[in-house]
């Protein structure tokens, strides 16, 4: 775990690929794109089974010994209408059932307007983008918003690091800018894209179970 400070606000960002705020007993997740395996498979395309489990075990890991009273999804958590699997949603559910008292929140983002809203007996609020919490304005696509500090996802962010001179490596990240703050995927099998941060970003990286900044 690594704490900064964004918006005013600490943050501490966990080697799960998620975030917590402290003051709000909240984590943020963005980009959970469940059932994203089980869409390729059904598209013919042969992807090993057991994706949902381990992303339901980081979540589990990144509540575990916090007092987190709310997870808040950043856009995208489910992946498609296709990936609703039966043994995938049961899987989410039997998670969800065993928290009952854990507020869930979802930001809808562009892959949850294909989808569709989680199953209404798991208890989720789903909200458009834009909702406020504190400084902060809850939405999916990374773009300034007037009023709040923009906290986002969709983009999958990641930069590359390398030696003066020698090999380089693309890491997941979070990144934070002056408006806008991305955090990193947290589904498998989701992919990444070069990012560019500028002067005066926190840039936090993801590597070996640890968060990391970099300059």
């Amino acid at each position: 775990m690594t704490a900064c400070e964004v918006a005013g606000e600490r943050l501490e960002l966990l080697p799960q690929r998620a975030a917590y705020w402290p003051a709000a007993r909240t984590v943020f997740v963005a980009d959970f794109h469940l059932g994203k395996a089980a869409s390729f498979r059904h598209a013919g395309i042969a992807l090993p089974r057991g994706t949902t489990e381990d992303n339901l075990a980081r979540l589990e890991a990144a509540l575990a010994g916090r007092a987190v009273e709310e997870v808040v999804f950043l856009g995208d958590f489910l992946h498609s209408a296709e990936g609703r699997a039966a043994g995938t949603l049961a899987a989410f559910a039997r998670w969800r059932a065993a928290r009952p008292a854990l507020a869930m929140t979802l930001v809808r983002g562009n892959h949850d307007d294909r989808a569709g809203d989680p199953p209404a007996d798991w208890g989720f609020r789903c909200v458009n983008p834009g909702e406020a919490r504190g400084p902060f304005a809850l939405v999916h696509e990374p773009a300034p918003v007037r009023g709040g500090y923009a906290l986002a996802g969709h983009i999958h962010p990641a930069v590359r690091l390398s030696e003066r001179g020698g090999p380089s490596v693309r890491l997941p990240c979070f990144w934070f800018g002056a408006r806008v703050g991305v955090l990193p995927s947290f589904g498998a099998f989701t992919g990444s894209a070069l990012v560019r941060p500028r002067p005066g970003d926190q840039v936090f990286v993801l590597a070996d179970g640890e968060v990391l900044r970099v300059a």
